[in-house]
């Protein structure tokens, strides 16, 4: 009997094959040698038929024929696919084919996509079936998957997690799409003049476009609050210039606590700050000052954590310039030219089974000269051999898969690259790397000096050992450890309680509070991952702590979308987000009929729950039920409703920041935002709303 290995697609396919050392070239949709067949799908091979499928009168959207939730769902072959869905298939049945494997990608969707095809094509449980789960696609990891695949059945929570995941978004998109689009499309359409208007709403793409609608209305309305700051200048016998020291309120300052102050070191009013200058100033100068305490201590900075995908994501985002779809598009390509391990994953750690080896990585890497020092250094030292006992590794907070790390295998493949992959490759090596350095230090100085019964306060941090920064790249300066020359350390170390330093004089420093910064595709991505965040109450908080909206592998095209249906604007120079006036009108009808959607505690419980099924803890007739529950609830109760007519007292109130109040294609300005109608909040909005 032969073996059948089924993967994602053509490429990886043809990585198994060489593993195997099948020799034959592809035809007609496999490859086959001696006892090994090997086929692939083309992504997704089947797909969820429409409601119209079920009966005709779901072609038409009407009211009457919602909530459709179906008690059996059906499948369709996506045409596009078929004739390569029939080879499969074909195989899948043949005779001859005692075992399958499935080599799909190792995760919910990659389950999801295999498991349609053998439903489709009924294969029955004649056939052993194993699954094979791989994290990179080397050789050797390829080989050691197919040798401890393990039976399929033991993956049926997670194909139960997957097929809940597609029934969620599909109900969701369905009845909740078509019921405010029946209830409030003629009222969008009226007020931005649109030809026509789906409201196209979903289980994590809603909820985005509500993070970043509310952020933007968060800098509509913020009202900058100005604070004076008062800085002395104190004489150092080393400098050539006075280094500074900033007043705070203490306890005993005759403003301890006072109304006067913004914060303990600043005040509201600049002649609050003039009149206690003039009382330090009293009655001479140069003013002294005597030192109160000088607190020297060495700080230790530990290399960061592992990539996951989404801290990838942010720092090329950061770095780059690029989307979050780029990115996974170049990780994703690094994974297929066996440069990097798999990409979609959420963990930032390393297992315990991979620390053993770990050492093939990092010898690898003695190949790649921008670190083939470094890696060399880690070999010859030993470095790696403790790394299990470290913060690195850590098997309970793997789920599918362990960090982004390069392989140390595929080099020859970098040639071929543009700079812009080479560079991500880089500081995936570089992370990587990093964990077997030691930590960076600094020297932290921090000085208190007393005037009176008034402090005054200057902190010094000076990096002396680079450790891990050696590898990770340029060393940026902060909290002024540039300014430290060796000799002001060595004087400030010097310094001991009742010493006694010069002032040379006081000056104000005019400051004011800042809006919330917006939203970059990176720090979006983030934001999804760590839902918590959002979260107001402490017990919701801890309930869904490691949840985030959406997963590694669907993020990026949530946001792909959101900008495809025009609802937000990414610009690709800054990668800053910001809503468009159609999104904000979206945002508004949602939030007065099933604001759930835009709530993330909700969508991130949801995918704890989809979690729970993959890991048993919650049954699939548990999830649905509640899923069908929800569904059906709201679909009525939009169906209720009847405030589309006043919706547009509603939209009125963000009109004044777009040039056309019908247009639904003019996105928001991405500098500064003017503040219009500055007490408006969305408390009172609603409030407008439900009153007239």
């Amino acid at each position: 009997m032969k073996n059948l290995y089924i993967a994602e697609k053509p490429s990886v396919a043809r990585e198994f094959a060489n593993a195997l050392g099948i020799k034959a070239t592809a035809a007609n949709g496999y490859i086959e040698q001696g006892d090994s067949v090997v086929t692939w799908c083309v992504g997704h091979l089947v797909t969820m038929s429409y409601p119209d499928a079920y009966d005709e009168k779901y072609k038409k959207w009407s009211m009457e024929t919602i909530p459709f939730v179906p008690a059996d769902y059906k499948y369709e072959i996506i045409p596009a696919a078929s004739k390569q869905f029939n080879i499969v298939k074909k195989l899948l049945k043949r005779d001859d084919i005692g075992c399958i494997y499935v080599c799909t990608d190792s995760g919910r969707e990659g389950e999801y996509i295999y498991r349609l095809v053998d439903r489709m094509a009924e294969v029955g449980d004649t056939k052993e079936k194993r699954r094979v789960w791989i994290d990179s696609q080397t050789e050797e990891e390829i080989l050691r998957g197919i040798k401890e695949a393990k039976p399929l059945s033991e993956y049926d929570n997670l194909s139960n997690s997957a097929y809940l995941r597609a029934k969620e978004d599909y109900l969701m998109g369905i009845n909740f799409s078509r019921a405010l689009t029946l209830k409030y499309s003629y009222a969008v359409k009226q007020y931005l003049g649109l030809d026509r208007c789906v409201i196209a709403v979903g289980r994590v793409m809603t909820c985005v476009l509500g993070m970043i609608v509310k952020r933007e209305r968060e800098i509509r309305e913020f009202v900058p609050t100005p604070f004076y700051r008062i800085i002395a200048e104190i004489d150092a016998d080393v400098m050539e210039k006075p280094f500074e020291a900033e007043w705070k309120a203490q306890e005993g300052s005759r403003y301890f606590q006072s109304p006067l102050l913004y914060k303990e070191n600043g005040f509201k009013k600049r002649q609050d700050a003039e009149n206690l200058i003039s009382e330090l100033a009293q009655p001479e100068l140069p003013v002294t000052m005597m030192v109160e305490k000088n607190e020297k201590k060495t700080e230790k900075k530990a290399p960061p954590m592992l990539y996951n995908l989404a801290e990838l994501q942010n720092d090329c985002s950061r770095m780059f310039k690029i989307s979050p779809s780029d990115t996974l598009s170049i990780v994703q390509e690094l994974y297929e030219k066996k440069l990097v391990t798999y990409p979609r994953t959420d963990a930032r750690v390393l297992s315990t089974a991979v620390s053993k080896e770990i050492y093939k990585n990092i010898s690898g890497l003695k190949k790649y000269t921008p670190l083939s020092g470094f890696a060399d250094n880690i070999i010859s030292q030993g470095s790696y051999k403790n790394i299990a006992k470290t913060k690195y590794v850590n098997d309970k907070l793997i789920t599918d898969h362990y960090a982004i790390i390069p392989t140390g295998q595929g080099l020859n493949a970098l040639s071929s690259l543009n700079d812009l992959k080479r560079n991500v490759y880089d500081i995936i090596a570089r992370r990587f790397l990093s964990i077997f350095y030691p930590p960076a230090e600094y020297m932290k100085i921090g000085l208190t000096l007393k005037r009176d019964d008034e402090f005054f306060f200057a902190n010094f941090r000076k990096l002396v050992k680079k450790g891990y920064l050696e590898i990770a790249g340029t060393v940026k300066s902060q909290d002024g450890e540039d300014k430290v020359s060796d000799a002001l350390l060595e004087y400030l170390k010097g310094l001991r309680k009742g010493s006694v330093l010069s002032c040379n004089g006081f000056s104000i420093k005019e400051g004011e509070t800042t809006p919330p910064k917006r939203y970059t595709s990176g720090t979006l991505i983030l934001a999804m991952e760590n839902a918590g965040q959002f979260i107001e109450d402490e017990d919701l908080r801890a309930q869904i702590k490691g949840s985030g909206i959406g997963t590694s592998a669907t993020r990026d095209s949530i946001i792909t979308k959101l900008v495809n249906n025009k609802y937000i604007a990414l610009n690709n120079k800054t990668q800053i987000v910001t809503p468009t006036r159609l999104g904000e009108v979206i945002y508004d009808v949602v939030l007065y009929s099933i604001n759930g959607l835009l709530r993330a505690d909700l969508t991130a419980s949801w995918e704890k729950g989809l979690a729970g099924v993959a890991d048993g803890s919650i049954s699939s007739e548990e999830y649905s039920a509640k899923m069908n529950d929800y569904v059906i609830k709201y679909t009525n109760f939009v169906k209720g409703i009847n405030n589309q007519n006043q919706m547009r007292y509603v939209f009125d109130k963000t009109a004044p920041y777009y040039t056309e109040k019908k247009s639904a294609h003019k996105k928001a300005d991405s500098g500064n935002v003017k503040n219009v109608d500055k007490g408006q909040s969305e408390k009172n909005v609603k409030q407008v709303a439900v009153s007239r």
